[in-house]
C-alpha cells in the first residue's frame, strides 16, 4: 500500500481520491477551497491546511485541477516539500504546458509524470477507464500497479508532452464525431425528426464507416493517398456540396461543416481529385513534413 496525496477535490480529483481509499492506500487531501472533503476523510482521508503539507506526508503526489495555471500555483505553495518526491499531473493541458511543468519539477528534484484521463469522473476504476501517461519511466515503474486501480495505464515514453499530445488527439477524434452526429441531427430536425430515432440509422452506419480508418491510416503513414481509391475526393467533393445545399435549403446552420468542404475543394483544385480522401490530411499536417 502506497502513501497518496491528492492536490485538488473537484469531482475527478474526488473520484481519483475515493479510488484510493477503495484500494487500502493511506490517502492525504488537499484543495485550494476547503469544504470538499468531508465525505473522503469519513472513508478515511486526512486532510491537510497546506499543499506543502500534503506533499510532505506521502511519497507520491497526484495533482487533478482545472487547467496548467491553477496546477503551477499548486506547485508553487508545494514547492518547499517537493524534492525526492513523485509528483503525477493528471491536469488536462497541452504538450508545451507539460514539458515546463517536468522542467520545473526536475528543477525541484523531485520526479514528473504528467498523465491524460480519457475517462469521466465516475468510470474512474471500471473496465473502460484510459489513462495515458509520460515522462519518468523509473516513477511509471515504480508506481504502476497504484496508477492501474484507475483505469488501463498506457505509458507512452519519456517526454513529458506525450500523454498531453494523445489526449488531445483523442478528444479531436470524438468532437469531430460529435460534430458530424450534431450537424446529421439539426438536419433531420429540420423535418420533425427526433434525434433519437434517426440514431437507430446513424449509429449502425457511424460504426461501419469507423472500417474505413485502417485504410485510411495506411494512406496517411504512406503518402500515398491513390492507391485502392473507391469513392475519389472529386466525387466526396461533389457530395458534401450536395449535403451542404440542402442543410441551407432546409434553414440549417453549416458552421461544422464547411471547413472540411473548403478542404476539399482546395485538395481537389490542386490535382488530386482522382486520390482518396485522406489526402485532405495533407493540407493540415505539419507544413515542415510536407504540409502545403
Amino acid at each position: 500500500m502506497a502513501n497518496i496525496s491528492v492536490l485538488g477535490l473537484g469531482a475527478m480529483g474526488q473520484a481519483l481520491a475515493a479510488r484510493f481509499l477503495q484500494q487500502g492506500h493511506s490517502v492525504t487531501l488537499w484543495n485550494r477551497t476547503p469544504g470538499k472533503a468531508g465525505s473522503l476523510v469519513a472513508k478515511g482521508a486526512r486532510e491537510c491546511s497546506s499543499a506543502a503539507d500534503a506533499v510532505a506526508s506521502s511519497d507520491v503526489t497526484v495533482i487533478c485541477v482545472l487547467d496548467y495555471a491553477a496546477s503551477n500555483s499548486v506547485l508553487d505553495g508545494a514547492a518547499s516539500a517537493l524534492a525526492g518526491r513523485a509528483v503525477v499531473n493528471l491536469t488536462n493541458g497541452t504538450p508545451a504546458q507539460a514539458r515546463a511543468v517536468a522542467e520545473r519539477v526536475a528543477g525541484l528534484s523531485a520526479a514528473y509524470l504528467d498523465g491524460g484521463i480519457m475517462a469521466t469522473p465516475p468510470m474512474i476504476g471500471g473496465d473502460h477507464a484510459l489513462i495515458l501517461y509520460s515522462g519518468s519511466k523509473a516513477t511509471f515503474d515504480a508506481h504502476v500497479r497504484t496508477l492501474e486501480a484507475l483505469g488501463a495505464a498506457t505509458y507512452l515514453g519519456a517526454d513529458a508532452g506525450l500523454a498531453s499530445l494523445h489526449d488531445l488527439a483523442l478528444l479531436s477524434g470524438m468532437y469531430g464525431l460529435f460534430a458530424g452526429f450534431f450537424h446529421a441531427s439539426a438536419l433531420v430536425d429540420s423535418e420533425g425528426i427526433r434525434a433519437s430515432e434517426f440514431l437507430k440509422l446513424l449509429g449502425p452506419w457511424m460504426t461501419a464507416m469507423m472500417g474505413e480508418l485502417p485504410g485510411y491510416a495506411e494512406k496517411i503513414d504512406s503518402g500515398r493517398h491513390g492507391v485502392n481509391v473507391v469513392s475519389n475526393l472529386a466525387m466526396q467533393t461533389a457530395s458534401l456540396q450536395n449535403i451542404l445545399t440542402a442543410t441551407r435549403e432546409q434553414g440549417v446552420a453549416t458552421y461544422l461543416l464547411e471547413p472540411m468542404l473548403e478542404l476539399f475543394r482546395k485538395r481537389d483544385g490542386a490535382g488530386h481529385g482522382n486520390e482518396d480522401i485522406s489526402g485532405v490530411f495533407e493540407l493540415i499536417r505539419l507544413k515542415s513534413r510536407g504540409g502545403s
